[in-house]
């Protein structure tokens, strides 16, 4: 299955303390690409609404605040603060799967008619109580080291990605690469290889990162670019 941590390779301009590019593998694309299925609910739990830029922070702890009296009688405020990922595990890599919810829950009425929902406030067409007993759901077997790599996640593992510092993604190529290279001016390459690893610090990291600023990367793998990207650590 995927892993909980991840390497992969930067090419950094050591004179502009920059990250022009990284060699990244499936993995960290597959996470990559996994960010823009969150829910912004979920994207400001996972940041902590504390350390969030704008307003999204104070317009979620308003309704987390907010009392339940407040709130319609057939409505609650879960769904909204605490969204269920409709994604696979098997596709879903490791890195933030801990700090997630993913299950997904499924209900039938008391009296065990074929209707199922995944709210618990729907009514059975037939008997017309609530369908709030709750089911077991079988999800799709745990994926295998070798199966995640041949059909988990979303991109194949049969190629090395160049991801740019605005972290756009492409198949890596000497051309490709060559290209970049001039586009910044660089030269000298031998010197500029950076071997970084990612965990859920720095996956937590990247994704605020990209809310704030096109060098992503450069912020947070780079030292001297490290404190524009303040720790986060999720609430829950």
């Amino acid at each position: 299955m995927a892993s909980s941590k991840m390497s992969m390779k930067l090419l950094v301009d050591t004179k502009a303390n920059k990250v022009l590019f990284a060699e990244a593998g499936k993995e960290f694309v597959d996470f990559l690409f996994t960010l823009l299925s969150l829910p912004v609910a979920t994207i400001i739990r996972l940041l902590n609404k504390n350390s969030m830029v704008g307003s999204l922070g104070s317009l979620y702890d308003s309704l987390e605040s907010l009392s339940e009296a407040y709130m319609q009688p057939n409505k609650s405020k879960d769904p909204l603060l605490k969204p269920i990922l409709q994604v696979s595990a098997a596709d879903f890599p490791l890195l933030l799967t801990e700090n997630l919810s993913m299950a997904k829950k499924v209900y039938m009425c008391g009296s065990y008619h074929r209707f199922i929902a995944d709210d618990p406030r729907a009514i059975c067409p037939q008997c017309k109580y609530t369908l709030s007993t709750e089911v077991p759901y079988v999800g799709p077997p745990p994926a295998t080291s070798e199966s995640y790599q041949r059909d988990g996640g979303y991109v194949k593992g049969i190629v090395t990605y160049m991801v740019n510092d605005d972290l756009a993604v492409k198949p890596m190529s000497t051309i490709s690469g060559i290209a970049l290279l001039r586009n910044y001016n660089v030269k000298e390459v031998g010197v500029l290889e950076k071997v970084v690893e990612v965990t859920l610090s720095e996956g937590l990291k990247l994704l605020k990162a990209s809310l704030q600023t096109k060098e992503v990367l450069t912020s947070v793998f780079l030292s001297k670019k490290a404190d524009n990207i303040s720790d986060c650590s999720s609430s829950f």
